[in-house]
């Protein structure tokens, strides 16, 4: 296939270059910024108080990051049949979390992903379909949770907010992420249907992907990598019903140890006794959060993540101030990581790569 067109390749990898880590920060930065200048006073800080019980807590919520990664490495794993080391896994996830950071979140890291998996040894086809593959996974698994969350927990309470001014915002929630929902069950859909009964239909989808201007120079190879997850697709129907279980479970482990993240931070700062109900409030606040986070136009939902934040977890916070803080917190334990890990990944595996 094309893909390996000198010419193609420093195109896209420009559009990932470490430079990039420049704009997400600053907007970052900026928007924290300005909320913790307009919000904090002497009142807020007397109500945020280090100690060994909050290190504890940030500790756990580092862990459960830690968790997150290797639910995603775990899940490469078995997707690839055990092929990839934990360490050639380790890598590969950094890139792909370092390229949706600095790319828009509807975008995020996906097309990337798989030259990274191409270029660690597996075919054009298979890396497409393992990419497809960790897509059905995570759209099945928001597929579920979304509507069980509903079931269990009050509507009202979890698209309403006590905050003056944003009752009339957060009602359009509910509207915002039914679309949402529906969006991703119909993207969901095409996934289940391309994958596991007509992948000529996903080859169709993906030739019409590489009409996008980043990969247009590819698409006279993207007909041999439909060729080649038509193949695969056969291969992923072969797989008997307890490795999709296990790549599933490991995607829950994953996603939830991500959202349980703030959960851990909120505990590290003790402002009230949270239950167990708002626990799970405030985790499913969080999924409505993330179908915000996807139409955002900044690189990784910088600046927009934090104000959301404040806005629809502030009334877990006694205060604007607080909850700008704790942003700020949540996206330098979740966030400025993969940015930082990224600069210093990236330019090794491009010269290993791309460099003789």
């Amino acid at each position: 296939m094309s893909i390996n067109q000198p010419a193609s390749q420093n195109k896209l990898l420009n559009g990932v270059r470490p430079s990039r880590i420049v704009y997400p920060i600053l907007i970052g930065i900026a928007v924290v910024v300005y909320m913790l200048v307009k919000e904090v006073d002497g009142t807020t800080l007397s109500l945020i108080e280090f100690s060994w019980h909050s290190l504890f807590w940030i500790c756990v919520a580092l862990i459960m990051m830690v968790i997150r990664d290797l639910g995603y490495m775990a899940r490469l794993r078995i997707l690839t049949d055990g092929t990839f080391t934990w360490s050639k896994s380790f890598r590969i996830i950094m890139l792909w979390e370092f390229t949706s950071a600095i790319t828009p979140s509807a975008i995020g890291g996906t097309s990337v992903a798989i030259l990274y998996l191409n270029k660690e040894g597996l075919k054009v086809g298979k890396s497409s379909a393992i990419v497809m593959s960790t897509s059905f996974l995570d759209e099945l698994y928001f597929i579920l949770m979304f509507p069980l969350l509903i079931l269990f927990l009050d509507v009202n309470q979890l698209f309403m907010t006590d905050a003056p001014g944003h009752s009339l915002w957060l009602e359009s929630l509910l509207y915002f992420a039914l679309i949402g929902y529906l969006v991703k069950a119909g993207y969901f859909i095409v996934l289940t249907y391309g994958l596991f009964w007509n992948p000529r239909g996903l080859k169709w989808l993906l030739l019409w992907i590489f009409k996008l201007p980043i990969l247009r120079k590819w698409k006279q190879g993207a007909n041999q990598a439909g060729t080649d997850i038509i193949e695969s697709s056969k291969e992923l129907r072969r797989k008997p019903f307890w490795f999709w279980l296990k790549a599933f479970m490991a995607t829950f482990w994953s996603w939830t140890a991500r959202y349980w993240v703030v959960n851990v931070i909120l505990l590290a700062f003790i402002f009230q006794g949270y239950s167990i109900t708002e626990h799970v409030m405030i985790f499913a606040r969080q999924l409505v959060m993330w179908i915000m986070m996807l139409v955002s136009p900044t690189p990784g939902g910088s600046g927009f993540s934090e104000w959301v934040f404040t806005k629809y977890l502030g009334d877990f916070l006694p205060s604007a101030g607080v909850a700008a803080t704790m942003a700020l917190i949540w996206r330098l334990i979740s966030y400025y990581p993969y940015l930082l890990i990224g600069v210093f990944i990236l330019p090794k595996w491009i010269k290993k790569h791309f460099r003789k």
